[in-house]
């Protein structure tokens, strides 16, 4: 029986199954396992996958969809990847085609590495924005940031969703829910028993990801990012809107260092919906 050529290959929906798979291919392109942050894609959001007949994955992606359901209103796309041994054959542009002919009408956003950028422009993306990946261990120094920040509660979610509408837009809802039991701290701050501020750090590999980072301000976006550091013996990674030039001085003067500058692209809309002064963080690049 003759193998069937990589565009025979049918795209199909993957599932938490396959995170074991998706971790693989992963690794196979030289990233980080990842097997955390792959659980709570599969799970908030859709995967895509072409099998390799050989075993494991050809390629895949993840879509994660904001708003209601029945018409979303806006899409971030994560995770593109090939298999090394299927680079360059077309597959990532399959993939991204039928990502793309699925969403219809609705705005898409993506983090764009350098190696990835001219696939999305070739689609249609356009560059809206950067984000600097930083990277290291947290050094106290200077003052403090004078806003009160704690853990979180589960009475606080309410209060948390309803500044993440105000600040992302779409309702994300299905993925903030699950924050709780995705990181390892969800920290508030508060004025005046006001929530003004929300942090989660999640594990991935050996460090502590710093997302999603919603804020009133500067401030408050540095006390809580201080209470996070203060609360692990890990480094600190977060990938910061390069707009928020203060915060990315303070926290280079404290030992994190840039690592990597990402390209935020859009397609369908010429910016992200929401209040960027106040979204200082994703939660992961790969879900927008």
């Amino acid at each position: 029986m003759s193998t069937p050529s990589l565009s025979d290959l049918p795209i199909r929906r993957l599932t938490r199954r396959d995170v074991l798979a998706c971790a693989d291919l992963s690794e196979d392109r030289g990233w980080p396992r990842e097997e955390h942050k792959w659980g709570l894609l599969l799970a908030a959001g859709t995967g895509y996958g072409i099998d390799d007949p050989d075993g494991g994955l050809v390629g895949c992606c993840v879509v994660t969809e904001y708003g209601p359901r029945e018409r979303p209103e806006l899409a971030a796309i994560g995770m593109v990847l090939v298999a090394e041994r299927h680079a360059r054959k077309g597959v990532g542009r399959r993939l991204m085609h039928a990502v793309v002919e699925r969403a219809g009408t609705t705005p898409l956003t993506l983090h764009a590495t350098p190696y990835g950028r001219p696939l999305y422009e070739e689609l249609g993306f356009k560059v809206t924005g950067r984000a600097e990946m930083v990277r290291g261990r947290f050094t106290p120094g200077g003052p403090l940031p004078e806003v009160p920040t704690r853990p979180a509660t589960a009475e606080d979610l309410t209060a948390i969703l309803r500044l993440d509408a105000e600040v992302f837009g779409p309702d994300r809802t299905h993925i903030i829910t699950r924050l709780p039991a995705f990181a390892d701290q969800l920290r508030v701050a508060e004025d005046g028993g006001e929530l003004i501020g929300y942090a989660a750090a999640w594990p991935n590999m050996d460090t502590h990801v710093v997302g999603p980072l919603v804020a009133r301000d500067t401030e408050t976006a540095k006390a809580l990012v201080a209470s996070l550091a203060a609360h692990t013996d890990r480094p600190l990674r977060t990938d910061i809107d390069v707009r928020h030039e203060e915060l990315l001085t303070w926290i280079k003067e404290r030992g994190l260092e840039g690592i990597a500058m990402n390209a935020v692209m859009n397609h369908g809309a010429p910016d992200l919906p929401g209040d960027w002064t106040r979204r200082f963080a994703p939660l992961t690049v790969a879900a927008g």
